[in-house]
Order: C-alpha cells, then sequence, then structure tokens
C-alpha cells in the first residue's frame, strides 16, 4: 500500500511517499480502506517540530481524520463489520500511522459509522474540528454536556473566526442546537461564508465595533465565546460575555500568551475552559462523536462552499502541498484523495 510517512521534523519537503504492507488489525481494531484523509493545521505543526514531544516515533505516517470502508475486522469487534462506511478522528494520536495511506489499522473507539446520507468528503472533514467545536460548546457551567435540538435554546454563541473549519463546525452545531450565533470574521469573503454556515449575525471586525455589533443582539453579553485567537480578543471577550459565561479557547491564532484583567473576569464569574483534544477524555470524545453523528444524520452539518466550507482536494502523494496550503492560512478545508 502507499503511504505518506517523514522520518525527521522539518518543512513539508521531509514527507516522502513509500510503500508498505497492509497492516492486519489486532483485537479490538479494524481496519479501513480509506477514501479521504483529512489535514488539520497540528498535522504541519507537529511535522514541523513546532508541538512538544518532538519524534515519538521512528516513522509517521500524519493524519488525524478520514473517512472509508471497514474491510477487515480484529477478534472481539462486534459494532462494526467489513463493508461498514466510517468516518475516524484521532486516528494518528498516540500511534505511528494515521490516515494518510492506502489503509490504516485502528481501535474501535476512534472509528464511527457514517450515515449513508454523507459523502466521503464529509467523514473525513469533521474529526479534529467538529468534536473540538462540540468540546467548546458543552463546558459552560450548568451544561448541556450534549448537544442536539433544543440544548441550546434561549442561548446566544459567539464564534470567533467563523469561516475557520472549527469555526463553521461550531456555528452549524450552535445552530442545530438551538442558539442564536453570532461570528466575527476578518473580510467580506470570509463573512459570506459564514453565512453560509447559518450565523444568524456576522460581524467584519475590521471595519466595524465588534464588542457594540455583538452586544446590539445579545444585550445581556453572549453565553459561550468560541475563542480562536484569545491573545487579540480576551478584551472582546470579556466585554460581550455575560455573567456565568464560558469562554472555551482551543488555538492560539495571533499570539502565544494571553493576559486576563482579572476584575473583569471576576466580577462576571467567567469559566475559561481551555481545550485539545489529545488529552480530552475517552468518554467527551465518544459523547462528541455521537453528537456529531447525529448532526450529519440530520443534515444539519455539512461541508462545501455552499456551507461555508470550501474544500481543497490533493492527490495523496502531493500530501506537502496540501501541509503548505494549510499552513498559508488556506480557507476551508485540505482533503487528500486517496481512492
Amino acid at each position: 500500500m502507499r503511504a505518506m510517512t517523514y522520518r525527521e521534523t522539518g518543512p513539508s519537503s521531509v514527507l516522502q511517499v513509500v510503500e508498505r504492507d497492509v497492516p492486519d488489525p489486532g483485537p479490538g481494531e479494524v481496519r479501513v480502506k480509506l477514501a479521504r484523509s483529512g489535514v488539520n493545521p497540528t498535522d504541519w505543526k507537529f511535522r514541523s517540530g513546532g508541538m512538544p514531544g518532538g519524534m515519538a516515533y521512528g516513522e509517521i505516517t500524519p493524519g488525524q481524520d478520514g473517512a472509508g470502508v471497514v474491510d477487515a475486522v480484529g477478534d472481539g469487534v462486534e459494532d462494526l463489520k467489513v463493508g461498514d462506511r466510517v468516518w475516524l478522528v484521532l486516528a494518528q494520536h498516540g500511534r505511528p500511522h494515521g490516515t494518510a495511506a492506502d489503509y490504516t489499522v485502528q481501535p474501535v473507539s476512534r472509528v464511527v459509522p457514517l450515515p449513508e446520507r454523507a459523502s466521503y468528503d464529509l467523514g473525513a472533514s469533521v474529526g479534529v474540528p467538529a468534536v473540538t467545536a462540540h468540546r467548546a460548546l458543552t463546558s459552560a457551567d450548568g451544561g448541556p454536556s450534549r448537544l442536539g435540538p433544543g440544548a441550546l435554546d434561549g442561548k446566544a454563541v459567539l464564534v470567533a473566526g467563523g469561516a475557520g473549519a472549527v469555526g463553521n463546525a461550531a456555528v452549524q452545531l450552535a445552530r442545530w442546537a438551538g442558539a442564536t450565533v453570532i461570528t466575527t470574521v476578518s473580510s467580506e469573503e470570509k463573512a459570506a461564508l459564514a453565512r453560509a454556515a447559518g450565523a444568524h449575525h456576522v460581524v467584519n471586525y475590521r471595519d466595524s465595533d465588534a464588542t457594540k455589533e455583538v452586544l446590539a443582539v445579545a444585550p445581556d453579553g453572549v453565553d459561550i465565546a468560541v475563542e480562536v485567537a484569545p491573545a487579540q480578543n480576551i478584551g472582546t471577550d470579556l466585554d460581550v460575555v455575560g455573567v456565568h459565561g464560558l469562554v472555551s479557547i482551543y488555538a492560539n491564532n495571533g499570539g502565544d500568551e494571553v493576559t486576563i484583567p482579572l476584575r473583569a473576569a471576576f466580577g462576571k464569574n467567567l469559566r475559561f475552559q481551555f481545550l485539545i483534544l489529545y488529552t480530552l477524555k475517552d468518554d467527551l470524545v465518544r459523547a462528541a462523536t455521537e453528537d456529531v453523528t447525529a448532526a450529519i444524520e440530520a443534515g444539519a452539518l455539512r461541508v462545501g462552499e455552499d456551507a461555508g466550507l470550501p474544500l481543497h482536494h490533493f492527490p495523496l502523494e502531493d500530501l506537502a502541498a496540501a501541509h503548505d496550503a494549510v499552513e498559508g492560512g488556506a480557507v476551508g478545508k485540505a482533503l487528500l484523495d486517496v481512492s
């Protein structure tokens, strides 16, 4: 089988296509023949050496997300069978080989049934972004801990960067759950994408007063802020998040350090939730995958230009170009066409 691998950290040129034996699943594992592999920012960050831990294995096949068909099952596997369409999450976490290959072997906990109505493009796009968005929306004091129709009725949610992959998923999931969704963007192009995702109110922070615009929609403040750039946006968050509100921080765009005015945060009894999937408890990942699958089944979670998330397709062998595109800030989702 083909696999994209690297044996040292560095620029995208360290990625090489190699031939490897097709792996066999062990107990509690399944083998998936991949149709698509998703590319996330942490893929190029790990490959470049920009994340803690260095090279945990002598050879790494990147790729946390993917979609395809189960084509072999190991002993003890009961809930999945050969021929099942599936999507994957955290496929390369704690393992040397992820989804940038013709086949991958995964524990059943990381393999999720893909509804028949869903494309492989969608299946390979939802893993890291949608599970991150789910956690960001379910960490508030008093809940909800799960998402579904009505779970966020009466709530106002602010999504910073609504045109990004996580932002797009947060907009769609929050709207599905009944929230009033506000998002901030940096251009009219991104504003159009955020509206396509379903945001009720879109604020271009470059040409308007974001705080004023958000509070015009939610005078008592938003209940949840999904934050991608805390170093830049913390002042706005403190102004617009209401008493007992939640600020969910999932990225460090725009700076690695954030200074929080404590009295402002104290005064509102705010909760700050820092989150990353790689250390998220298994039960939280499982809850997220179940709710994300339900949203897919309901047609509430989509991808593509008309859903606010343009797709950029690359052949498997062009993984380096896909990494470069994501690192360069390409708007949308990069996918590898495996088969």
